[in-house]
């Protein structure tokens, strides 16, 4: 884990304070009650007194205060009990990421309609700046995309949802199916007495490009699609 991108994290117990160097996202993940690898995620295998002074406290003292002498254990002890600390350039930092995750999930996730096609991220983040959209960075990007698609529509024409697809695959190119099922998600299937192979394939809206172009490449371009339905969400 890189120094400039961990935040501290700062604990107090008899009096006395420890801090660590961790990674933000890490942090947040371990609040939420998920599994995580304390051992990659601090910037530093130690526990600091003073983070800024470089002081490190010692294994004897750890053992005192935490019953134990080991590092990664303390380390959750204090992510679990202290206070995350951050400055203003990494508060501005982790809301820019955040802002560009939603973006890319937004991408997938709706097109444009008068095209059919998904917006860039850069579009999107631009539509963001101009309504004013207010990211929490400590928020999960998932849990925020519904409510920026709602603020954003105001300046950029957004249709979100699933389409259902049929596929068509030549006789000699149906050996690339499992390649096709680890990308999607694959509803109906149907073998012609041809050899040709159908397939219906449910995806969100803004991942048709990527999809055709991805099953293009596999095929060399021989193959057929038509749009079955489309679900608004």
């Amino acid at each position: 884990m890189s120094i400039e991108k961990s935040i501290v994290v700062r604990y107090y117990n008899k009096n006395k304070k420890f801090e660590i160097l961790i990674d933000p996202d890490t942090a947040l993940n371990f609040r939420r009650g998920k599994q995580i690898d304390i051992r990659t995620a601090l910037a530093y295998p130690a526990i600091y007194r003073d983070i800024r002074k470089a002081e490190v406290v010692n294994r004897e003292e750890l053992q005192q205060v935490f019953g134990t002498s080991d590092v990664f254990k303390v380390a959750e002890e204090i992510l679990k009990r202290g206070e995350i600390q951050i400055t203003t350039e990494q508060k501005r930092k982790m809301i820019e990421e955040r802002k560009k995750q939603i973006a890319e999930i937004i991408s997938k996730r709706a097109v444009d309609p008068r095209s059919n096609l998904p917006h860039p991220p850069a579009r999107i983040m631009n539509a963001m700046e101009q309504v004013g959209v207010n990211v929490d960075p400590f928020l999960d990007a998932e849990l925020q995309v519904d409510k920026v698609i709602k603020e954003i529509r105001s300046v950029l024409p957004l249709s979100t949802g699933k389409v259902l697809i049929e596929i068509r695959l030549p006789a000699n190119f149906t050996n690339i199916y499992s390649q096709i099922k680890n990308i999607c998600e694959i509803k109906k299937e149907e073998w012609l007495n041809d050899g040709t192979l159908v397939l219906n394939i449910e995806v969100l809206a803004g991942s048709q490009t990527e999809l055709f172009s991805k099953i293009s490449s596999l095929t060399k371009g021989n193959f057929q699609s038509r749009i079955i339905s489309k679900t608004e969400l």
